[in-house]
């Protein structure tokens, strides 16, 4: 429904019990298309696409499985009636929360203040172009019936879920995944639906593993051989896996880093959500660089409790074909000829790469969001999912570009197996690169780690 005919349906000056019930019907008798009484879910989702371009995805199921009380598959005018009244209560609310100074209108510096918060930074240009997306009277102000209007059919329930929009996303899994965790709201700690969405994050994650898992054998191999020779190019190393074991060698060590997904994203979200409690204060939102503080601890926690699985997988990637039989025999050769102390070979420069990677990714994040609702946010404050996959693309790869250097050096480390002499340190091993590689020996193998975002991307668009 176009701006034309909000004005219509749902007048500004409705106050009385019978000016709701007649927007109330209008709005019903336009949405239920056949005239049959009932609004199913296909008359809702068109509704909702002509209404505005600011719902999110399956919006229409969030508000038929509110609104359904007798389980119908459809709305009656009286449940319709019902929905729209209870809704309206919740909007006020938010509207009351947004409205600092109790003056029956919401303001730019209330809207920058409120969004604060919650963890998101706005400047005062871009919450003007957020009020400018809602006001209708060209007040720069919004009031609540034009708060009312926009929100009306909008199945958020709260101020936390109408700024949801921009929630950090991390539903792009190339493998190294150390980027601050996904948040749940209450509504789906409550309902349930956040061991939905981590089983299917974990399901998308195994998949874009596996997809991607030849770009991370290449990756490693150049990684470790590099200081042998130097004649270390995509496709030499491509036919020389192929021709010393198949084309299957590719997957080798894909195991353990599928199986490695469900404890890890189990820790990092706990320990997360632990560390935002300790560092926020009487239970305030906590801000972007708590969240960045939070999600560097939770991931040095989580890389720590399973640092051992990813030797064990480097171990296998670059193993020669025969040389381990699985998982459990590499573990037992490790332990019985290197000791214990070989399942945390290259922790320090692992955990060192966490705060830049961390950093830099939220921080190239929030810059591409900000810029985006600078440009944008006059015609809708909702992304969409290409925006947020495109920024969440740009953001990891200026993380790996960054963090690069170590994750080589802890690559090298984990892979090294002594034989008559010690385990070079960190230190060694980066002089040793420095003498004789130069820079570019830190960026050995990064080619094949930036092709595998593609497809990271395309899968996490599908999941």
């Amino acid at each position: 429904m176009l701006r034309w005919l909000r004005g219509f349906v749902l007048p500004t000056a409705a106050c009385l019990s019978e000016d709701d019930y007649f927007r109330y019907q209008v709005l019903f008798e336009d949405l239920d298309r056949n005239g049959d009484g009932v609004v199913d879910i296909m008359e809702l989702k068109e509704g909702l696409k002509n209404w505005s371009s600011s719902f999110g995805l399956n919006s229409e199921k969030d508000i038929l499985q509110a609104g359904d009380t007798n389980h119908s598959a459809g709305l009656d005018f009286e449940e319709f009636v019902r929905y729209l009244q209870d809704h309206e209560k919740k909007m006020k609310l938010a509207f009351k929360s947004l409205d600092k100074n109790n003056d029956g209108k919401i303001e730019a510096s209330d809207i920058v203040a409120t969004v604060k918060s919650l963890g998101i930074h706005i400047s005062e240009v871009q919450a003007k172009e957020i009020l400018k997306s809602i006001d209708t009277d060209g007040t720069m102000t919004v009031d609540w019936d034009e708060w009312r209007d926009y929100f009306l059919l909008h199945p958020a329930k709260n101020i936390n879920e109408i700024i949801h929009f921009w929630k950090r996303s991390t539903i792009i899994d190339i493998g190294e995944s150390i980027a601050i965790p996904d948040e749940f709201t209450e509504q789906e700690r409550q309902s349930g639906d956040w061991w939905k969405r981590l089983v299917a994050a974990g399901i998308g994650s195994a998949v874009a593993r596996t997809c991607t898992a030849p770009f991370d054998r290449l990756k490693v191999m150049m990684q470790v051989h590099s200081l042998k020779t130097r004649r270390m190019r995509l496709m030499s190393v491509f036919e020389h896996l192929v021709k010393e074991g198949g084309i299957f060698s590719l997957w080798r060590g894909n195991g353990i880093n599928v199986l490695k997904i469900a404890p890890e994203t189990a820790l990092k979200i706990g320990a997360y959500e632990q560390y935002k409690k300790w560092l926020s204060f009487e239970g305030s939102y906590t801000g972007v660089f708590e969240r960045f503080i939070a999600g560097s601890l939770a991931g040095a926690t989580a890389q720590t409790c399973i640092y051992p699985m990813e030797v064990i997988k480097t171990r296998l990637t670059v193993a020669n074909t025969g040389e381990y039989s699985g998982i459990m025999d590499c573990c037992k050769k490790l332990l019985k000829q290197e000791g214990f102390r070989t399942f945390f070979k290259g922790h320090v420069p692992n955990l060192l790469g966490i705060v830049p990677y961390a950093g830099l990714d939220l921080a190239v994040y929030e810059f591409l969001k900000n810029y985006w609702l600078e440009q944008n946010a006059g015609d809708s404050v909702n992304p969409g999912i290409i925006i947020l996959l495109g920024c969440s693309t740009l953001s990891h790869t200026c993380g790996q570009l960054v963090s690069f250097p170590l994750y080589l050096v802890r690559t090298r480390m984990q892979a090294e197996a002594p034989v008559g002499k010690e385990t070079p340190t960190m230190i060694q091993l980066i002089q040793e690169i420095c003498k004789k590689e130069g820079i570019r020996g830190f960026y050995r193998g990064i080619t094949p780690n930036i092709i595998k975002l593609l497809p990271a991307v395309v899968i996490g668009c599908v999941k």
